[in-house]
């Protein structure tokens, strides 16, 4: 790993100095100049600095999506300290649990999370003083007050405010080498893992990124993911403001606003999950608006149907999904020329990450075979926080084993076929949900669909697929289902069983929860 006494702070500090008047956050429809943001960083860091951090010390931020999010996350970095955003869907257990095993020494929460805070203060390892409290200012319910700060926390705005607006000086250098952030997985299995990123990580992924959407300062960014996930900050936030564009962020996800905000803003690149999308198109905005100005749509994920593509490509947006995880985001992406010559692919590796597909003795496996997908190259996590087994069982001579099961064409371009652990075995043969998934997203009265396997006294396992339909209160049978794959996929595949949903529980990047359904359907009879 590098050396060099860089970090990932001086992308505003930078951008400040190149043009500071130039926009660099458009929030809630207010704009935030890189030098506005910038002073913003620079009065935080000295906060911290006055409040003891030392290099390497522990920030956690409980926080919606804000500009003081960034202004924390900078400022941390300029530090040498390492920023730990948490996902704030958790319950208080699951907080504790991740602000104690990184033995954070700060925590900055919005008002919104001060019950959660409140439950399990006393059994954190934060000090007294530094619990720090800042409002969401987002619109209240009618009748509903969010709370003041409480006597144990001080408020941001107040503590930070005569602070000076000049950057800090470090005691000691901050080297691209060094832990930048603590990035938590969702813990499908067992306690979350925290991926630790490093600073030069974090530029390669920049570079990577600014080369799959070919960036530059001109750019109009619009996105709503949540910054405390590995995709709202360091595929989206991060890159677009080193690249020195213009980022539109909102503090949620509302599918009317997003595409309001591509009309708006005269969006040039749109970002948003597979998921994300079918809302947007749902919600019938599209048809509404001038799409023009957009000549990048990135997004998607491995079943993104191809319905979905042909709907957004009906309006003019081609999108190009990519694949990643928290431990190397970003690592693929499609070519914009091949979309639909290569529909159901993930693209290409990206210019900074080599990919290979292998089987379990370590052997590289040629196209078409099935195998781990695995990684290599700077965009890789350093290893997962105080976990040294699992870091050594999960990157095997420098290289990421993703747990992903999948395979290379010809030409090179990669398929996700599902996770290895999602994978059950009906009549000794390998079943694989993703790819029965993805079919029947595209039947015309499906809208959502998982499926996972079940004990069964005939097969072993077979499949239950958890249906919402496109119409509420809407019946669609087993039958039916397998009617549908019929002549598009072997029978041994179809699922044998159903269960109409409302809802299903969702991950912040809007995956399945499949182990929370395979836990609580695991009996489950027609």
């Amino acid at each position: 790993m590098s050396s060099t006494p860089w970090d990932v702070g001086y992308i505003p500090y930078k951008h400040a100095q190149m043009h500071p008047d130039k926009t660099a956050i458009i929030f809630e429809d207010e704009p935030y100049t890189y030098g506005r943001l910038n002073e913003g960083v620079n009065r935080c860091a000295h906060l911290l600095q006055a409040r003891g951090l030392a290099k390497g010390d522990r920030v956690c931020v409980l926080m919606l999506n804000c500009v003081e999010f960034l202004e924390i996350y900078f400022a941390t970095a300029r530090l040498g300290g390492i920023f730990v955003p948490l996902n704030w869907r958790l319950l208080g257990p699951e907080l504790e649990y991740q602000i104690n095993d990184c033995e954070a020494r700060f925590l900055f929460f919005h008002d919104s999370f001060l019950g959660s805070i409140d439950l399990i203060r006393y059994s954190l390892k934060v000090e007294e003083d530094k619990f720090i409290y800042l409002k969401n200012g987002g619109p209240q319910l009618p009748g509903f007050e969010l709370p003041d700060c409480p006597e144990w926390a001080e408020e941001y705005v107040k503590v930070v405010a005569d602070h000076n607006t000049l950057a800090p000086v470090t005691a000691e250098p901050v080297l691209m080498s060094d832990p930048l952030a603590i990035v938590y997985t969702s813990g499908v299995t067992g306690d979350p893992k925290g991926a630790v990123l490093s600073h030069e990580q974090t530029f390669f992924k920049n570079f990577q990124i600014g080369s799959y959407t070919d960036a530059c300062p001109s750019d109009m960014l619009i996105a709503q993911m949540p910054l405390f996930h590995s995709g709202g900050l360091f595929i989206v936030a991060t890159p677009a403001l080193n690249s020195g564009m213009t980022m539109v962020m909102r503090r949620g996800f509302d599918p009317n606003e997003f595409a309001e905000d591509i009309q708006r803003y005269r969006g040039t690149i749109v970002f948003a999950l597979t998921t994300m999308w079918r809302m947007i198109i749902e919600s019938g905005k599209l048809d509404e608006i001038d799409v023009s100005s957009v000549r990048c749509v990135v997004g998607g994920g491995e079943k993104t149907p191809s319905l979905m593509f042909e709907e957004l490509s009906r309006r003019g947006l081609h999108m190009q999904q990519g694949f990643g995880q928290t431990e190397n985001s970003a690592m693929m992406v499609m070519p914009k020329e091949d979309i639909y010559r290569k529909m159901g692919s993930i693209g290409k590796p990206g210019y900074f990450t080599d990919i290979w597909i292998e089987d379990k003795s370590g052997k590289r496996l040629p196209p078409g075979e099935i195998g781990e997908i695995v990684a290599k190259g700077p965009t890789v996590m350093s290893g997962y926080w105080n976990q040294p087994e699992i870091t050594k069982q999960t990157i095997v001579n420098g290289a990421l084993h993703t747990g992903d099961l999948g395979y290379i064409d010809e030409e090179g371009y990669f398929y996700i076929v599902d996770r290895a652990k999602d994978m059950y075995r009906s009549g000794g043969e390998n079943v694989y949900p993703a790819e029965v998934e993805k079919i029947l997203l595209n039947h015309p009265d499906i809208s959502q669909v998982a499926i996972i396997g079940v004990n069964d006294v005939k097969w072993g396992e077979v499949g239950l697929a958890f249906v919402i339909p496109k119409e509420a209160g809407q019946k669609i049978s087993i039958e039916e289902i397998q009617g549908y794959l019929k002549n598009k996929i072997a029978r041994y595949k179809h699922p044998a069983k159903v269960k109409m949903m409302t809802e299903l529980p969702l991950t912040a990047t809007m995956k399945v929860k499949k182990a929370e359904l395979k836990e609580k359907y695991a009996g489950f009879k027609n």
